[in-house]
């Protein structure tokens, strides 16, 4: 039972409906022909009409009418028809002198013209029987896809739990921290508004300029908390705030500069940044100076391949990213549309 209810639906519908033949052919020849014969006629008519349905379901019409090649189909077609009819035509006829006659009777041209009329009638079933196989096949993924995003739909329901109940403490921790150490609680402020970002804002399409500016923001004064002395940073923003772009479209620019254009220990750390909408672009430009590699530098570069690839997806060939070092400053370079 647990094999049965393994199997599809469209699997089993067509067990049901072969079985169903079956029966009806033995019980059809039965009352004239016997028992003995009907246990060897129903199975050969079976096997028939299954390698005539099966074969134009399975093979030719995919392999030929499919691909264009209409003309080899009907041949094809006509071989199996023909083949499948004469087959099946002399070994009835064959088991049936065997079994009932006992002697031998010349087989009349008219059976075998009605075996391969009845191979056609059941060519044409075979459309049908696709028909009715693609129909119960979508609507089973159409139940598992509904099935899927009820489970997708829960499982968010799940996952907000969490961060909000951490978004509240985060609340709690910086009202506690306000009254003695206010810098602290900015800081903190500041986490709790990257993370809730990264819930409610990245899975977007698209989010307001603004929005991504403030993450920014929030991230370079989180990152100073790790220096000894003060950097000198200019931030230029020169745009629209209700322009809107795809989230974390200018992280990674930043993200680089703290990764492997910063030395955490020196005290003249530079970094210019500027967000220009110009003529339908967005531009955004940093600058940084170039620090001396160590043994212990992060290899670079995957970021801004990872950009790039998603830069080709978003807008084809329609942006501009270049980055390079010159005169020991590094600059990167991106222009998108401002779609």
């Amino acid at each position: 039972m647990n094999f049965i209810k393994a199997m599809p639906l469209t699997v089993r519908l067509q067990w049901l409906i072969w079985i169903a033949v079956f029966l009806i052919l033995f019980f059809s020849v039965m009352p004239m022909d016997g028992w003995r014969y009907s246990v060897i006629f129903a199975p050969i008519s079976v096997a028939f009409y299954m390698l005539v349905i099966y074969g134009n379901i399975y093979f030719l019409l995919p392999r030929f009418y499919e691909r264009g090649r209409r003309v080899q189909y009907v041949i094809y077609a006509l071989v199996l028809l023909i083949g499948c009819g004469i087959g099946r035509a002399y070994l009835s006829h064959y088991l049936y002198q065997l079994v009932v006659n006992k002697a031998w009777m010349k087989m009349e041209l008219s059976d075998l013209i009605y075996v391969i009329v009845t191979g056609f009638l059941t060519f044409l079933l075979s459309f049908i029987f696709r028909l009715a196989i693609n129909y119960f096949d979508l609507k089973q993924q159409s139940e598992k896809m509904m099935a899927q995003k009820s489970q997708a739909e829960l499982d968010l329901l799940k996952s907000q739990v969490q961060p909000h109940f951490l978004f509240n403490t985060l609340n709690n921790i910086y009202f506690e921290a306000y009254r003695e150490a206010p810098k602290t609680a900015n800081l903190i402020e500041r986490l709790s508004d990257i993370m809730r970002y990264f819930v409610d804002e990245s899975p977007k399409d698209r989010v307001a300029i603004s929005t991504e500016i403030q993450f920014l923001e929030n991230y370079i004064a989180l990152e100073k908390i790790r220096m000894r002395h003060d950097i000198d940073l200019t931030f230029i923003k020169a745009c629209d705030p209700e322009l809107r772009i795809p989230p974390m479209l200018l992280m990674t620019f930043v993200e680089n500069i703290f990764k492997h254009g910063i030395d955490k220990t020196a005290s003249d750390n530079k970094i210019e940044l500027s967000l220009i909408q110009e003529d339908g672009y967005l531009v955004f430009e940093t600058i940084n100076h170039v620090q001396p590699k160590t043994g212990a530098d992060q290899p670079a570069g995957f970021g801004i391949r990872n950009l790039e690839k998603r830069l080709e997806h978003l807008y084809g060939t329609g942006f501009c990213l270049s980055t390079g070092a010159a005169n020991d400053f590094y600059t990167a370079y991106l222009k998108v549309p401002l779609i």
